[in-house]
């Protein structure tokens, strides 16, 4: 838990708190009163001389219609049983009375009132805008995304769908629930369909950028597009940008936005001082938090819990202990340190620098105290313990955990997780794993992590497969050096096919995978004999296995592999640069032979060797004589012929090149010592059509020189 998450939750009723638009007029009689501008005040406010406004009569009687209505909407309102109340006096009803109803149910929280009320309004043609915008922006959190978009595709107009109030609205509840890139991707579509955004609009997406990777960028992004539309940053967008910052670090930056703003004229007030030192924080800038405060102090603004509780954070991460401890002491004085935040803050901070002791003391303090606390103190020491590697007090300490609090949240299960598998706790880890599923506590990359480590250490490699195998399925990215030693393990115990299951989670990931890992995984499926498998490692990572590793597999497939798949095979292994030998194509061939009804392979194979440097020897020769029956016996002639034909010239390309390396050209020196060249005409001929040619032309021509002089002579090779 961090500060900023405080900040955020402050400022961000600011953000997300506006007045009813203008556009959707309540009803005056059925709302409740706004007080009016007495005469005085208006001239007071004008220097010119104003129309006397005439007050309307307070005592004019209320239409009938009126009475009715108001009559209906708090029979609706007070109604246990809402759906009889709606049949008996919803069709009087206007959809701005039902409006009201909807903000009523809200501020008293029945949601599943608000729920029904509104799905009655839908069904019977019963609502407009102001509607729609309340009930997503009432609903909030409680309102799932699936839901929220249903309901604003579900409009049938479409001018009301452009609305900014309900586009401000849903864009909100996408960005409360953790969905911002599908907020940024309607945003987009909006605009394209009408949309023109206002300061809401974009407060609301910057709010997003807080807690998101890259946030600073995206926000940035926005910043730009809405100076482009037109408008202008106002105090609260500055200070969305300041949370934007310390979420991402960077301290310079929100110290840059923060003179900016100044410069333009708005005063900061405690929001933007709060999210300034909490990117002091990030590094523990103490001098800047120190400057900082004393600059708001001089300003006339009074540090308040959430300003002092942030300083005392930035003074942990400086290490600065005893100023926190003074300042720790400080928040109790003022009332400030009544939960358990500035506690966690210190136990936290000194327990990471290796002052455990230190840290235990605190804890003790704040429990002699009877400090309110939700658990977070007990996860910090929990934490703190398992890293010093004292793994019975900290079982026995989320033992106490679960004796004293009957509230659990996924940090806490995590923390007590951690400390039962560190101390060997199967039980006490399977009790903890059913009582997430019990509180429908949705498992984390951190829960799947702890008990990955966990199974593998207790040899529980099945299990551990398992458990990686819901990791990936939630989406979570496992590391490389867990799904490794994994690997490693399940091929040991034979479990080949969940071996390359975890090779696959690895591979599709974002993560960079060890080189070495590839060869790893051939070898095991080699064992395994998933020899297609196989095929697709060598296929994909040829260059990064080694020689012996590909000839092993090579060996294993033309045995066992899929006779259907051999030449393919052969094929990646010769674009790889693997030179095959005869051994594999013996095998391959014998194969083909073995079974008739493959001789069209058998047949591709002979034909494509020889335009890729490759003839068969001579058993595998005299072995398709004996079988050539199966490919006609002209037919086998000609491929053979062809082949016997390539044989020769690549016998005598070697020998040519042999003697090109044996001749140089040259004086002759003191030892009568001859240099000798190839004639230049001949040595040219280096594709296969040329060497053909070069075989029907076996007179090559030296020039030798003695004592300075030259001449031709010729040789036969």
């Amino acid at each position: 838990m961090e500060i900023s998450s405080l900040l955020g939750t402050g400022f961000h009723l600011q953000i997300l708190t506006f007045p009813s638009p203008s556009s959707f007029p309540r009803i005056p009689s059925l709302s409740p009163p706004t007080p009016r501008a007495s005469i005085s005040n208006l001239n007071s406010a004008t220097s010119t001389t104003a129309t006397p406004v005439k007050e309307p009569n307070p005592t004019r009687p209320h239409s009938k219609s009126y009475l009715q209505r108001k009559s209906a909407l708090l029979e609706v309102q007070q109604s246990s049983d809402l759906n009889s109340a709606l049949q008996n006096f919803g069709g009087i009803l206007k959809p701005q009375d039902l409006n009201v109803i909807i903000r009523h149910f809200g501020k008293l929280g029945k949601w599943h009132h608000l729920s029904e009320l509104f799905a009655w309004m839908q069904q019977h043609g019963k609502t407009n805008g102001s509607s729609y915008s309340s009930y997503i922006k009432i609903m909030g959190k409680k309102l799932s995304p699936i839901k929220a978009l249903e309901i604003y595709n579900s409009i049938p107009d479409e001018s009301t769908r452009i609305n900014v109030f309900i586009c401000n609205s849903l864009l909100s509840s996408l960005v409360r629930n953790g969905k911002f890139e599908s907020g940024i991707k309607l945003f987009d579509k909006m605009k394209q369909d009408g949309l023109t955004p206002d300061s809401v609009t974009y407060n609301t997406l910057l709010a997003g950028c807080i807690k998101i990777k890259h946030g600073h960028s995206k926000a940035l992004e926005l910043i730009k597009e809405l100076k482009y539309n037109g408008l202008k940053m106002d105090s609260v967008m500055y200070g969305t940008l300041l949370a934007v910052c310390a979420s991402s670090g960077l301290h310079e930056e929100a110290q840059n936005y923060f003179n900016q703003m100044r410069e333009e004229g708005h005063s900061p007030n405690l929001y933007h001082y709060s999210s300034l030192l909490n990117a002091y924080s990030y590094d523990g800038n103490y001098c800047k938090a120190d400057e900082l405060v004393e600059q708001m102090k001089s300003s006339g603004l009074v540090p308040n819990k959430v300003i002092l509780t942030t300083l005392l954070k930035v003074y942990v991460r400086g290490g600065l202990f005893e100023k926190s401890t003074k300042l720790l002491a400080e928040l109790e004085a003022l009332g400030y340190a009544e939960d358990e935040m500035p506690f966690c803050l210190l136990m936290d901070g000194l327990s990471k620098a290796g002052r455990l002791d230190e840290a235990r003391s605190v804890f003790v303090e704040m429990q002699q105290k009877c400090v309110k606390s939700d658990g977070y103190s007990h996860s910090i020491m929990i934490s703190a313990l398992c890293r010093a590697g004292l793994f019975e007090e900290a079982k026995e300490l989320a033992q106490d955990f679960e004796a004293q609090y009957n509230k659990y949240d996924l940090v806490m299960l995590n923390t007590m997780l951690c400390a039962y598998c560190r101390a060997g706790e199967m039980e006490s880890v399977m009790q903890t794993m059913k009582k997430m599923d019990e509180l429908a506590i949705s498992p984390d990359y951190n829960t799947f992590h702890i008990l990955i480590k966990y199974f593998c250490k207790e040899k529980l490699y099945l299990l551990a497969y398992k458990t990686m195998e819901d990791m990936h399925g939630k989406g979570y990215h496992p590391e490389e050096e867990l799904c490794s030693s994994l690997i490693f393990q399940l091929g040991k115990m034979k479990a080949h096919l969940e071996a390359f299951s975890v090779y696959n989670m690895l591979r599709y990931s974002k993560r960079t995978m060890c080189k070495a890992l590839h060869e790893k995984i051939l070898h095991i499926l080699i064992a395994g004999q998933l020899l297609k498998d196989a095929y697709v490692v060598v296929k994909d990572n040829a260059e990064l296995i080694s020689q012996p590793a590909i000839t092993k597999f090579a060996t294993a497939f033309m045995k066992l592999g899929n006779i259907n798949m051999i030449n393919d095979v052969l094929k990646v292994l010769h674009g790889s640069g693997y030179k095959i030998d005869q051994g594999l194509f013996q095998m391959a061939i014998s194969r083909y032979l073995g079974q008739p009804e493959k001789k069209e392979l058998l047949l591709q194979l002979l034909q494509w060797m020889p335009g890729h440097g490759y003839v068969v020897d001579s058993s595998t020769r005299n072995m398709i004589l004996k079988n050539s029956q199966l490919l006609g016996r002209q037919l086998t002639a000609e491929i053979l012929s062809k082949q016997h034909m390539m044989s020769k010239v690549s016998r005598l390309l070697i020998e040519n090149e042999t003697v090109k390396k044996m001749m140089y050209v040259g004086d002759v020196d003191e030892s009568d010592e001859a240099r000798w060249s190839i004639d230049p005409s001949a040595a040219a001929h280096s594709t296969m059509g040329e060497a053909l040619y070069v075989a029907s032309k076996p007179e090559l021509v030296y020039h030798r020189g003695r004592n300075g002089r030259s001449g031709t002579e010729n040789a036969t090779i």
